[in-house]
């Protein structure tokens, strides 16, 4: 049976005229599934009834399963779904006012092995489908009694739950499509995210096939800093990858790149680590996210000190850069940046060879 989650609006339209109907169909299909959360073709009345019994002949409509939800005491929502074999994925929603942000997975664990990140030390699985990246959204909006359209509470969405996007490319383009298509969820490019840790092809496609918000997993001041924190620094060091992000801008919807940087205390929070940043990004338009390091279970690491951090943050500020520093949510359910670990069933083997922490 073929899951009509995992089309986009290209995608079912295709799918609409292999079973002889018209295109229109696709696009009311598309209506029913994510504004209206419906999953069963009998309910969808505007549907001729050969066309629903025909659809239910040849289709389904199967978000990821619960496993477990989880509150924090500040109000951040955290639920583990079932993608199979084993494995499971965290996506979290984090209220603020009447409305909140989705922060969405698009793998199972990551293979980039960022020595900071709970996920990283997970090893890695596979890549989620369309459906399993989109469903999330779906299932968080039935969740949380969010239809139709005019009453949902998820004014954004971001791509930084596990794993990282840009290596799942096709699948998060596809999910994206959706998130932003009128017909579906008809979210602003300026309410979608996407988070990397700086694949720079796939910056360059995403700049040219569906241009989002960006924000660049950055972490260091340096090279050799980077090399050890974020090891895809490697193969796309830091000059190539501010090269990216002054590209990326051109065609984004916001005029500036969101540079994400956890603070470790003693190994990337210095004020001489400050100076090289101001250095580094003075020709990328950017604001920064200064996150206080999550802790979980043997990290290593250490979150950097309040004055620390405030005084890193003034230091970037007199320079002229916009610069946040992030409220922490959902520690207490592990929910927090860098926490979501899911279920892994680690291909890599990763948990077998430990995870060498050089800080």
């Amino acid at each position: 049976m073929i899951n009509l989650l995992d089309f986009d609006q290209k995608g079912l339209l295709a799918f609409f005229q292999e079973i002889g109907e018209k295109p229109f169909r696709a696009r009311q299909l598309l209506r029913w599934i994510h504004q209206f959360g419906e999953s069963e073709f009998a309910n969808m009345s505007d549907l001729a009834k050969s066309l629903r019994e025909k659809l239910d002949a040849v289709a389904v409509i199967v978000p990821p399963c619960l496993i477990r939800e989880q509150q924090s005491t500040d109000g951040t929502r955290k639920w583990l779904l079932d993608v199979g074999v084993g494995n499971g994925v965290e996506t979290v929603f984090i209220p603020d006012g009447e409305r909140g942000t989705l922060c969405v997975s698009t793998q199972v664990g990551c293979a980039l092995e960022c020595s900071f990140c709970s996920t990283g030390r997970q090893g890695f699985n596979r890549n989620l489908t369309v459906a399993e990246i989109i469903g999330q959204l779906w299932w968080a909006n039935k969740a949380l009694g969010c239809t139709p359209r005019n009453e949902r509470v998820i004014g954004n969405v971001v791509l930084m739950g596990m794993g990282e996007p840009l290596l799942n490319f096709d699948n998060t383009l596809a999910a994206l499509n959706l998130m932003l298509d009128d017909y579906a969820y008809g979210l602003s490019r300026r309410r979608v995210t996407v988070s990397t840790s700086g694949i720079i092809p796939a910056m360059d496609r995403l700049r040219e096939e569906c241009p989002v918000a960006l924000a660049v997993s950055l972490h260091a001041s340096n090279d050799s800093l980077r090399d050890q924190l974020v090891p895809i620094n490697r193969k796309y060091p830091l000059h190539e990858l501010m090269a990216a992000c002054r590209r990326y801008v051109e065609n984004a919807p916001r005029d500036f790149v969101t540079f994400e940087y956890v603070m470790l205390d003693g190994v990337n929070d210095s004020l001489d680590h400050a100076r090289e940043l101001i250095s580094l990004t003075q020709d990328v338009p950017c604001k920064f996210n200064l996150i206080p390091f999550n802790p979980f279970p043997q990290s290593g690491y250490h979150r950097s000190q309040p004055d620390t951090i405030r005084r890193f943050a003034e230091l970037l500020i007199r320079s002229g850069l916009v610069v946040t520093t992030r409220k922490t949510r959902g520690d207490d359910i592990d929910a927090a940046c860098g926490q979501l670990a899911g279920q892994v069933r680690d291909k890599t083997r990763r948990a077998e060879k430990g995870t060498q922490v050089t800080a």
